[in-house]
């Protein structure tokens, strides 16, 4: 089983229900198991600032996915959210990253792990650290 920590972030249509319902439908996906999710944090937008508050909350999940595969269900919720990718850093009822998948270091078309932006919001650091604050990442500068 891989540890894995994934982001999960909502600014439209009730975002804190967004989140919970992500988080249940997370539980849903084949050989993946939820360990931890940390508290709500409501936090400004990141890069485009002007726009309404982020409710954010990672989880820890252990999965035998590969993790191309986990993107892709991650996406899937994603798209049943009604998630548009119209504006870089917009509004969206739900983004799901993929911060950590053990210690992997992958860097794709598609997918970067860890998270390239990660360590620069405290959105992601805080709840991250409150899960598992000895927790280890690998260098990937």
């Amino acid at each position: 089983m891989n540890v894995c920590y994934l982001s999960l972030g909502s600014n439209q249509k009730n975002p804190e229900r967004q989140i919970r319902q992500a988080i249940k439908e997370i539980k849903e996906i084949p050989s993946t198991y939820l360990i931890k999710v940390s508290r709500l944090y409501w936090n400004k937008a990141w890069g485009f600032e002007n726009q309404q508050e982020f409710c954010n909350v990672v989880i820890e999940i252990r999965t035998t996915l590969l993790p191309h595969k986990l993107l892709k269900w991650c996406q899937r919720i994603e798209n049943k959210h009604k998630r548009t990718r119209r504006k870089f850093w917009g509004p969206r009822t739900l983004d799901i990253d993929i911060i950590l998948y053990g210690y992997r270091i992958i860097r794709t078309k598609n997918l970067i792990i860890p998270h390239p932006c990660f360590h620069l919001r405290d959105f992601v650091l805080v709840p991250l650290m409150e899960l598992n604050p000895n927790l280890k990442i690998p260098n990937y500068t």
